[in-house]
């Protein structure tokens, strides 16, 4: 492991609505040495109130995945997309040549806890799209993205890998990065590697042709990403 990344050294926003821990630097964050990894450039953990969010505003040239970790959330964008993301499932938005949308806690009374995660685009000004779905866990590791949307999964416009990593405590797997670079971000749970303990929030990542073995200390949920 050459990169952690430790949840409380996270970038940190309150803006009364909302509150989010940036992994990698982003807006008014900027840290030199947290710019992303390969293709990954944004993972921010938000926690918007009920019945708050982010009013419609644009992107373009920029994949970015929604993970729902508690709650639900509310997508609306220029496409004429109107969907309710809940707990568990994946939104991909390619931006492409250019999309507006906003995305709102669609709870009047609950929080709404997720991650936001942007990935570089592989072809610049595409055409936007967008999918959403729940993708049932299989085993240990399962894979929510890819290039070309394999199987039951959503594509992306990169070479880009991200999977759902389910353990329960104390369960041993061993995680091995092949001709890619690696990235764990823990979601709920703990776990060690290396020796080393991580939690919530924390991320790390893997060279390439390195194989690791992961311990669960409690029931564990985390997103791995396989980067060119």
């Amino acid at each position: 492991m050459n990169y952690i990344r430790r949840a409380e050294q996270r970038g940190q926003v309150n803006l009364g609505w909302l509150q989010s821990q940036h992994s990698f630097s982003f807006g008014h964050y900027y840290d030199p040495q947290h710019m992303g990894l390969s293709t990954l450039r944004v993972i921010n953990e938000d926690k918007v109130e009920p019945g708050q969010g982010f009013a419609t505003h644009g992107h373009r040239d920029m994949e970015i995945i929604s993970y729902v970790i508690e709650g639900a959330l509310t997508h609306q964008d220029s496409q004429g997309n109107t969907f309710t993301l809940t707990a568990g499932e994946v939104q991909r938005m390619s931006a492409g040549s250019g999309i507006m949308h906003s995305e709102y806690n669609a709870s009047q009374s609950e929080h709404a806890h997720f991650l936001q995660i942007w990935i570089l685009p592989k072809f610049k000004g595409i055409t936007p799209s967008y999918e959403q779905r729940r993708i049932p866990q299989q085993g240990a590791m399962t894979p929510l993205v890819t290039p070309q949307g394999e199987g039951n999964t959503l594509s992306i416009n990169q070479q880009t890998h991200l999977s759902r990593l389910m353990l329960t405590a104390q369960q041993k797997f061993r995680l091995q990065s092949g001709t890619n670079l690696g990235y764990v971000h823990i979601v709920k749970g703990a776990l060690t590697a290396d020796g080393a303990h991580f939690s919530s929030g924390d991320g790390f990542a893997l060279e390439r042709e390195q194989s690791i073995e992961l311990q669960a200390e409690s029931a564990l949920e985390a997103l791995y990403f396989e980067l060119p």
